[in-house]
C-alpha cells in the first residue's frame, strides 16, 4: 500500500481529521494504514496482547495509554506477534521499548517516545470505545494513514 499523508489530504481535505504532530515513527514500515481497532488503558498491557494475537486483517490498533511516559505498552514480542497476525500497524498514545527490533519489522509503529519499564498485568482497559488525544477522535470502524508527514483518520477508505 502506497501511503502519503500530504497527498491524501491534498485530496480529500474536508474528510479527515489530522492528530496533532506528537508521534514518532519507530516500525521498519515507514507508511501504513488500514481500518481503526481502539483500545483505551493506563500502563497496562495485557489487553494489547490480547488484541494482538487475534487476527488483525490489516487493521491498525490505537492504543490510548493516557499519554504516560512512566512505562512501555509495546515491546518487540507484542510487536512480532501483530506482525504474525497481520496487523498493519499500531499507535500508542503512550511508550513503547525495544525500539531497535521492533524498527527490524515490517509492520508500522508510532508512539510517543520510548521507555525500558514493562507494564503491570493487570488486563484491565476497554476495547473498541472511541479515543480522542491530539486534538481528533479515533473511531473504531474507521480508518487510519500514517506516514513521516502524520497520522491522519477518516470515516471510509481512501485506498
Amino acid at each position: 500500500m502506497d501511503i502519503h499523508t500530504a497527498d491524501l489530504c491534498d485530496q480529500f481535505e474536508s474528510e479527515l481529521r489530522i492528530c496533532a504532530p506528537m508521534f514518532r515513527s519507530y516500525g521498519g514500515r515507514a507508511a501504513f494504514g488500514g481500518q481503526i481497532t481502539t483500545l483505551k488503558l493506563f500502563e497496562d498491557n495485557g489487553l494489547v496482547r490480547k488484541a494482538l494475537e487475534a487476527p488483525g486483517n490489516g487493521r491498525v490498533l490505537v492504543v490510548d495509554g493516557g499519554g504516560s511516559m512512566r512505562r512501555a505498552l509495546v515491546g518487540d514480542q507484542i510487536a512480532a506477534l501483530a506482525v504474525k497476525n497481520g496487523w498493519a500497524g499500531i499507535v500508542v498514545y503512550g511508550c513503547i521499548r525495544d525500539s531497535a527490533a521492533i524498527g527490524e519489522m515490517d509492520i508500522g509503529v508510532c508512539a510517543l517516545g520510548t521507555h525500558p519499564l514493562k507494564t503491570v498485568k493487570r488486563n484491565e482497559g476497554q476495547v473498541d470505545l472511541t479515543v480522542s488525544f491530539g486534538g481528533i477522535d479515533f473511531v473504531p470502524g474507521q480508518y487510519l494513514y500514517a506516514d513521516a508527514d502524520g497520522v491522519i483518520v477518516c470515516p471510509r477508505s481512501l485506498i
